[in-house]
This record gives C-alpha cells, structure tokens and sequence, in this order.
C-alpha cells in the first residue's frame, strides 16, 4: 500500500478523474435533471457498481487481457459502442411527455425525488448506470493503468492492493457522482426554461450519447 501522502495522492487524482464529464457523468446529470435528486444518485451508484466489476476483473487479469488481446479488447468496445449508440437513439426517438408531465416533472425536482418512477423504475436507471460502465472496456484500462503506480514495489500481494486502491478509488467517486446529481437537480428546480424544454434534453443526451459510443468504437487498443 502506499505512504500516507501517496495515498493523499491518490484520493485527489480519483477526486479530478471523476470531475471529468463522460458517458458516466451525461447519465447522472440526464437522469437527475428529469426525474429529480433520487433518480440520479441511483444511476450514480450503478455506475458504481460497473466499476466493482472493472476493478475485481483487473485484479484477476481480465483488464490484463483487454490490454493485450485485440479480439477481447475488439469484441467489447464493439459491444460497449453498440449500448451507447441504442440508448442515444432510444433518447432520440422518445416522445415528448405534455404540459402535465411538465408539471410533474418541475414537482418531483422540487422534492428531490423521481417523478418518472412509473415510467422509468429507480431500478431501470440504476441497471442503465450499471451496464454504462460495464461494458466499456476503456475503463478496464484506465483502473489497469492508473491503480498500479501507487502500489509500492515491494508490496507483497499486489492483487490485494489493487483491489483495496480501486475500492477506494469507486467509494471516493461516490460523493462526485452524488455532487453532479445535487447540481442537475439544483439547476432543474431553478431553470423554468430547462423544464419547458425536457424534451429537448433527451435530444441532446441521445446525440451525445451516440456520440460517445461512435468514439469508442474508433477507439483504438491501448498497446497498439
């Protein structure tokens, strides 16, 4: 394990990758901004969730894997992609809800709560969340690359220090995630313009998505 101002180190580098806007931040925000606080802290714990997948298959040599085998590198960012660019168009080709929805939605922010729950279950957002992340093997990379230069060479069972930085890394990704779903909601109950226009958010939250999943498919494997 690290020394104690590595491991500040650490924590602090966490902190500023999770800042970065992303697929994982898009989803927080979308979701926060339509159906309230509730709503995007749940899809900000399953993108929590897909990392514990990351960080154990790392540890186990999976993210090894990813990182020397085109065809599993190749399978799954073709995959990943392919998720993203379906829930960019799934947002594309939603139908705008009317006044009354409107209404509902400008209520459920007020309260901080989920005011689609009929439509779209706590438990649809958080798999959506889950599945984001999961299958998008830049991740797996990235705890590959970035875990192991904080873990000492001298350490003994390095596959248990890695799984202990990358909990520590997706505990400490908790507090962002939740910040950016405050924020979204903050700013949904203070921008009426923002809820008169809902339904436009899903528009841009498609093309960004589809966006995201066409980068990824051009995404070449780290050791090339």
């Amino acid at each position: 394990m690290p020394d104690s101002h590595q491991l500040l180190m650490f924590i602090a580098a966490g902190w500023l990758l999770n800042l970065t806007p992303g697929p994982d931040v898009l989803y927080i925000v979308s979701n926060a901004l339509k159906s309230g606080t509730r709503a995007g802290i749940v899809a900000g714990l399953g993108i929590t969730a897909g990392c514990f997948v990351h960080i154990f298959a790392a540890a186990v040599g999976v993210g090894a894997l990813l990182a020397t085998s085109a065809t599993a590198f190749t399978v799954l960012k073709w995959v990943g992609a392919a998720y993203l660019m379906w829930m960019g168009v799934r947002m594309l080709l939603s139908k705008p809800s009317g006044d009354g929805g409107s209404a509902a939605a400008i209520a459920a922010a007020q309260a901080g709560a989920s005011s689609g729950a009929a439509a779209t279950p706590l438990s649809k957002i958080f798999m959506g969340g889950f599945w984001t992340n999961v299958l998008n093997p830049k991740v797996a990379i990235f705890f590959l690359a970035f875990v192991p230069q904080f873990i000492a060479p001298g350490t003994e069972n390095k596959a248990l220090a890695f799984v202990l930085l990358g909990v520590l890394f997706n505990v400490n990704a908790i507090p962002v995630n939740t910040g950016w779903a405050l924020a979204a909601s903050w700013m949904a109950r203070r921008m009426g313009a923002v809820q008169r226009g809902m339904h436009w958010l899903d528009r841009i939250a498609g093309a960004m998505f589809i966006g995201f999943g066409l980068k990824l498919a051009f995404t070449d494997q780290p050791s090339q």
